[in-house]
């Protein structure tokens, strides 16, 4: 049954708050009931639209706030139901079974010999060498995840608590961790806040476990030759990682055996952004799972933050830059994405991610409210993280 609407009394309401200079009446059809078009009485467009939606609400309507051809325009869409609560247990369980398929990865990676034959002290085994590891990504994860989910929360936003993903037997042991918002954030501000919460969080986490798992790693001569069917996994920089492995041994770290007639900048480069050439000989950190951990959530922090759609950086990056910014800025992206794809063939998955679902934005409800400047700040330090986050080449295998 349809609710009726009172118009006069409608427009008294906006009228409050916008100079009304035509109205269109519409239809469910045209994905609003009303369209006002002139301007806003006050500068203060975030208290307008506060004000215009809780007087709305008795009515059953909801005002978006819109920018068309420079001129302010407030449709009136029909409120949408109360999202329905989550299923706590069935987060609790997916977490669960992430803990399960982290230990379980992390066990079996960093175990020293041969698991024993008996199923219980096998099992031990595994929880003894993979916890260090599971406890490390966990928080990390844990910590991106609930800065969203806080951050929504503080702005009366209904978020989902974090879903985890378990994924046995891969590298890490997990797909990460998601949130889901159950409504649009009401304007730019409040969803600068919530995308720049996680990957700052993530990333603060990742440099603490960082600095604890190279306090417990050891420097050590990668060979030149390896016996048959041995190989070695080295992973691979981000400024971030440089950075921290110089601060705890003092040097650049895989140090080369030799720089041969190469500047030692330009070979730094090359490596950086190739992973050629493999440092046979040279000198690297023996990293502890710890540190592999902490390693992996700054490479999960840069992977949130790629610029595109509806991950972090695609929130951030067209908060800042516009959506007509983010859309020119996506070709290179991709262009970007594939390129390093030869050298790193999971690329090529982002980037068929990226070019699927890297179009879609937002909608924040009031779209006329613009960033302040401390959102600004915010969001281009979320930036410049990912700039220091990412990876060109997460991981090298000598054989």
């Amino acid at each position: 049954m349809e609710t009726m609407i009172n118009y006069e009394s409608i427009d008294a309401l906006v009228k409050r708050i916008f100079f009304i200079e035509d109205i269109t009446l519409g239809s469910a059809q045209e994905r609003f009931l009303m369209r006002y078009r002139g301007r806003l009485v006050s500068e203060d467009t975030a208290t307008a639209y506060d004000q215009l939606a809780v007087n709305l609400k008795p009515h059953g309507l909801t005002p978006l706030f819109r920018i068309e051809e420079k001129q302010h325009v407030i449709l009136l869409v029909s409120a949408s139901p109360t999202p329905k609560p989550g299923r706590p247990m069935f987060n609790l369980v997916m977490f669960l079974l992430t803990l399960v398929s982290v230990l379980l990865s992390g066990g079996l990676f960093n175990l020293g010999g041969e698991l024993p034959t008996n199923p219980t002290q096998a099992v031990l085994a595994i929880i003894r060498a993979g916890w260090p590891f599971a406890v490390s990504l966990l928080a990390i994860l844990g910590a991106h995840e609930f800065g969203h989910y806080f951050a929504g929360r503080a702005h009366g936003v209904k978020v989902s608590l974090p879903f985890f993903i378990p994924m046995p037997f891969s590298y890490f042991g997990t797909m990460g961790a998601f949130i889901n918002m159950k409504e649009p954030p009401k304007n730019k501000r409040v969803l600068m806040d919530i995308a720049v919460a996680g990957p700052i969080a993530g990333y603060v986490v990742s440099i603490i476990v960082i600095l604890l798992g190279l306090s417990l790693s050891t420097l050590s001569r990668i060979p030149l030759v390896f016996p048959e069917g041995q190989g070695l996994q080295i992973e691979g920089n981000s400024v971030t990682y440089l950075l921290l492995k110089w601060l705890r041994f003092g040097q650049l770290l895989p140090l080369p055996a030799s720089y041969g007639d190469l500047n030692p900048i330009v070979y730094w480069l090359r490596y950086f952004f190739t992973g050629r050439p493999f440092p046979l000989g040279g000198l690297d950190v023996m990293i502890h799972p710890v540190a592999w951990a902490g390693w992996a959530g700054l490479l999960v922090t840069s992977l949130n933050l790629i610029p595109a759609g509806q991950l972090d950086g695609g929130h951030i990056f067209s908060l800042l830059f516009g959506k007509k910014g983010a859309k020119r800025v996506l070709p290179f992206i991709l262009a970007i994405l594939v390129g390093l794809g030869f050298l790193w063939s999971g690329w090529w998955l982002w980037a068929g991610l990226v070019f699927l679902f890297g179009r879609v934005y937002a909608e924040p409800l009031d779209q006329i409210t613009e960033l302040d400047d401390n959102r600004k700040v915010l969001g281009t330090i979320a930036l410049f993280i990912f700039l220091l986050t990412f990876t060109p080449i997460p991981l090298s295998i000598l054989l």
